[in-house]
């Protein structure tokens, strides 16, 4: 390990033990420093790493705080990584296989515990998907609510801040650009459509089969159309930025 290292890790232990709790304030500098018999140097690189990993918060001309340390603050950056492996067409797959592991049965989890008001929230994003057939921006900003809105209903929020990082919106958008324009997009819908019938019934055999039907379709068109030669495009701000290929 590098020094630097060896002081991340220090404070790492101090937050694990206790010693620093999560929204407690770090010492000064030099205290901290002292406590971890490193240089301020060191103490001061340490502390930027685990600001950038979310541990940590460097609040200007107030001091350094722990972070809540909640998943969706800790898995943030998952979702910055993913974004960067979008342009390889291998990565891209098996981003694709990881949401297929993890979805269905998310999905499935959510039918035992989803209430009232939280079904209500998922129909309200389908039937907006189903207004924005032809409006590849729309229809990708209720798909990401959608989903988002069935695995809240888990409760499980790590699974949340997980599939959010592996599935966001810029991939979404690619594949939604995608589907209209082969259109296969009233498929999808279709498929969104029976998602959230198992959900209402509540049945979690039936709501895992669907979302395991819709993740497999989306991943098999995605594969197909690679193999193919063709071209999912980056979707950022609306514009197209640039293209994946096939491998």
């Amino acid at each position: 390990m590098s020094l630097t290292d060896k002081a991340i890790e220090r404070i790492r232990e101090l937050i694990r033990t206790g010693a620093l709790p999560p929204g407690s304030k770090l010492p000064a500098e030099p205290e901290l420093a002292a406590q971890l018999g490193l240089s301020r140097n060191l103490a001061r690189e340490a502390v930027k790493a685990l600001a950038v990993a979310r541990v940590l918060e460097v609040r200007r001309g107030d001091g350094t705080y722990v972070t809540s340390l909640q998943p969706s603050v800790l898995l943030e950056g998952l979702g910055g990584a993913v974004e960067l492996l979008q342009g390889d067409s291998v990565a891209l797959r098996d981003l694709m296989e990881v949401r297929r592991l993890l979805e269905p049965v998310a999905t499935a989890l959510a039918a035992t515990r989803i209430t009232e008001a939280q079904l209500a929230e998922v129909e309200r994003h389908l039937g907006a998907m189903r207004e924005a057939r032809d409006d590849v921006e729309r229809l990708n900003a209720h798909d990401v609510a959608f989903h988002r809105a069935v695995v809240t209903a888990t409760g499980n929020e790590t699974l949340l801040a997980l599939l959010e990082g592996i599935s966001g919106r810029t991939l979404r958008a690619r594949i939604w650009r995608g589907l209209v324009d082969d259109k296969a997009a009233a498929r999808t819908l279709a498929e969104h459509e029976a998602i959230f019938h198992a959900l209402s019934t509540r049945d979690a055999a039936l709501s895992q089969a669907a979302a395991l039907l819709h993740v497999s379709n989306t991943e098999q068109w995605l594969r197909e159309h690679l193999r193919a030669g063709g071209t999912v495009p980056f979707e950022v701000d609306g514009g197209v930025d640039g293209e994946v290929t096939a491998g």
